[in-house]
């Protein structure tokens, strides 16, 4: 899945270190999969970390092209600490699209359900965010948490499942685009 939007993480205006050539390159975060990317500006552009950046298909004004995906573990130390930052922002940006996830999150397999592999989120939470949205649909982060008796903080345990999927080492991917076999 690809993303038409990104924000960026970081920019290195004189390429990665110990290249032989020097060539601008951004560390980016796609704003709807959350795919990790390195992306290469048009001649003069200058990018500044949480810059919106389009890369969808047509025409780029920043952009020149996009690598491709890149690994967290490959990410600058600046990329990797404003990654949460992103991500929080995105959430932020997006709620209504997280909220429908809790909406209509359903069973993965015939023991498990969706909303179980959120961080903090048990059975008995699960079964209270089922009960309370055959009510009515949730709203916002607000509306769940009232609603939901304990709950902890849903948008906290959504940041942290992203983080965890963006690492790459989950099974099931709720929010990020699961790395492609060639990828692993």
């Amino acid at each position: 899945m690809k993303d038409d939007w990104c924000i960026v993480l970081d920019f290195l205006i004189h390429g990665h270190p110990g290249q032989s050539r020097s060539v601008p390159v951004a560390q980016v975060l796609g704003e709807e999969h959350f795919n990790l990317l390195e992306i290469i500006p048009r001649e003069e552009v200058v990018l500044k970390s949480q810059d919106r950046v389009y890369i969808g298909p047509g025409k780029r004004d920043q952009v020149k092209s996009i690598v491709g995906r890149v690994e967290p573990v490959k990410l600058t130390a600046t990329a990797h600490s404003e990654l949460i930052f992103a991500v929080e922002l995105l959430i932020d940006k997006n709620e209504k699209k997280i909220i429908d996830f809790f909406n209509n999150a359903g069973s993965v397999t015939t023991k498990q359900h969706q909303l179980e592999l959120l961080p903090s989120i048990g059975k008995k939470h699960m079964w209270q965010i089922l009960d309370e949205r055959k009510r009515t649909p949730f709203e916002n982060f607000d509306d769940l948490k009232k609603r939901v008796t304990l709950l902890p903080n849903p948008k906290k345990a959504v940041v942290k499942r992203i983080m965890d999927e963006l690492e790459g080492m989950e099974k099931w991917y709720l929010f990020v685009s699961p790395p492609r076999r060639d990828d692993v």
